[in-house]
């Protein structure tokens, strides 16, 4: 430790800057830990954490790669009930103070990973800041790798460690497999250097949050899952659950479309027919631009918009087709705006 670092201590001390008072307080503790006096940084951090001095606000940070996130309201969560458990425990994991604090969210694009990431953080009642990779990756030769290092430092030096989550959105761009990336020596260092920064992040900073998000885990590196205390999966999504999900948006668009009529039975019927069904993020899309398109002199429009999208090919199927799939004539009518004493008769023609 330096005299500088006690003169700044006292000079924040008098202007009654909080904030660099603490981030000066952060340096000491690094230096001790550095020297090999592991209790006295243990103290001077646990002090600072536990002291109400400070109490982050929404303006207090701002820098080049870590970047705010509104949580205020989030979007409603229509997770299966197993991902549901995985994220209380979290929070259970989180609370017990027991150092269990890196976890990783693994899924397919538009299962909820990110909004999961906001939710967390609310109910931890945590400021949330994510990583901003646009402005880490960088095409000059080791830069990558001080920016890396320049990201952690920030980390290490917000305010208020314990009232903090930090969002790694879609890891992957730095944490696939070393050996399948186009650049194999730089990518790999800037992996190898992820791999040291979060091992170090517990040491001096046990109360702060990490969740990474990635949409490629089969392309991950193996060794970077196991720098996660928890891996969770976002793959669990059933038939129904994907339905329920769907019909909790339909029900929120369709009251700000006019001059359409709502037939949930029928909604659903369609997602029912569908091989398979895409995910929320997905999903909420098609029921939305299904809505949105819709022709108002056809109030059903929607759904043949909707059957489009979801199965496909609804004016190349046949209407004996539709009706051996379970739709009724008035629910043919709908969707092929025919009537049904049409339906009727190209029925009985082809029963004949």
């Amino acid at each position: 430790m330096k005299k500088q670092n006690v003169i700044n201590l006292i000079k924040y001390h008098v202007e009654r800057n909080e904030n660099a008072f603490r981030n000066e307080a952060i340096s000491i503790a690094r230096y001790f830990d550095s020297v090999g006096d592991e209790q006295l940084a243990e103290y001077i951090m646990s002090m600072i954490s536990e002291s109400n001095l400070y109490t982050p606000q929404s303006s207090d940070f701002e820098s080049e790669f870590l970047k705010q996130l509104d949580i205020k309201n989030p979007e409603p969560l229509n997770l299966p009930l197993e991902i549901s458990k995985d994220l209380k425990g979290i929070i259970n994991a989180v609370n017990h103070n027991v150092g269990i604090n890196k976890f990783l969210f693994e899924g397919l694009p538009g299962s909820g990973k990110t909004e999961a990431a906001k939710h967390v953080a609310r109910l931890l009642n945590r400021t949330l800041f994510y990583v901003d990779f646009e402005n880490i990756i960088d095409s000059r030769l080791g830069q990558t790798n001080k920016n890396i290092s320049e990201v952690f430092t920030e980390i290490n030096r917000l305010p208020y460690s314990n009232k903090v989550v930090v969002l790694f959105d879609e890891i992957d761009v730095i944490a696939l497999d070393r050996i399948n990336t186009n650049d194999v020596r730089e990518m790999g260092r800037a992996t190898s250097m992820i791999f040291r920064e979060l091992d170090r992040l517990t040491d001096l900073n046990k109360d702060i949050v990490i969740i990474a998000t990635t949409n490629l885990y089969p392309f991950f590196d193996k060794a970077f899952s196991r720098r996660f205390d928890a891996i969770i999966n976002f793959n669990r999504y059933s038939q129904e659950d994907l339905i329920e999900v769907a019909e909790y948006y339909f029900s929120s668009f369709i009251k700000n479309f006019r001059g359409i009529s709502k037939d949930t039975r029928l909604f659903k019927k369609i997602l029912r027919s569908a091989e398979k069904l895409p995910y929320p993020g997905e999903l909420k899309n098609i029921i939305k631009s299904s809505l949105a398109f819709s022709d108002t002199d056809f109030e059903f429009d929607y759904l043949r918009r909707l059957y489009n999208n979801i199965i496909g090919n609804l004016e190349q199927t046949e209407i004996h087709q539709l009706h051996l799939n379970g739709f009724t004539v008035r629910e043919i009518e709908k969707l092929k705006g025919e009537s049904k004493s049409s339906i009727a008769r190209k029925l009985s023609k082809e029963g004949d």
